[in-house]
């Protein structure tokens, strides 16, 4: 009267692949690629040989493990391989050209950076008793908390074909 429920597990092992898989391409960690290979190979590979529900899930967990901890970093080693690590949020600031969008008092202004955001700014150390003019050309050399720390930009070398 009711079916055997065990005939199927194969439908089980396509779900957790396809949940993984769908995992995998949220987080792109290679972890669940390797868990949905796992369950593929391992838990409906296993069922299609006619092995028992609990064999499957060992199969599947023996399998899903040795690819994370063995292939995983591999993977993500060739990966990843020769590219620069990108700098984001305030570590990209640095070295970014500026604009002074008022004078500069006692060393502390305003500055427009090169992306477009308008940050107070603080001359650097040594620089802290020039004037600075509206317009000025600026580099950023630091962020102090919510302050860019910048410095006169130095002028452009002659032949470069940079413009002033």
């Amino acid at each position: 009267m009711f079916p055997d429920l065990f005939a199927y597990t194969w439908v089980l092992w396509l779900v957790i692949t396809v949940v993984a898989v769908v995992l995998e391409l949220v987080t792109l960690s290679l972890v669940f690629a390797m868990i949905a290979v796992g369950s593929l190979v391992g838990g409906l590979g296993t069922w299609l040989l006619g092995w028992p529900a609990p064999l499957q899930v060992v199969a599947a967990a023996v399998l899903s493990a040795l690819l994370v901890f063995l292939i995983r970093p591999v993977l993500y080693r060739a990966l990843v391989a020769g590219k620069p690590r990108q700098l984001t949020n305030v570590d990209a600031l640095h070295g970014m050209s500026a604009r002074a969008t008022a004078s500069f008092v006692d060393g502390t202004g305003y500055a427009r950076l090169a992306n477009g955001e308008t940050w107070t700014a603080r001359l650097d150390a040594h620089h802290e008793h020039e004037p600075v003019a509206v317009g000025a050309r600026l580099t950023v050399i630091g962020i102090d908390g919510a302050t860019a720390v910048v410095a006169p930009a130095l002028p452009p070398t002659p032949g470069t074909g940079a413009t002033p």
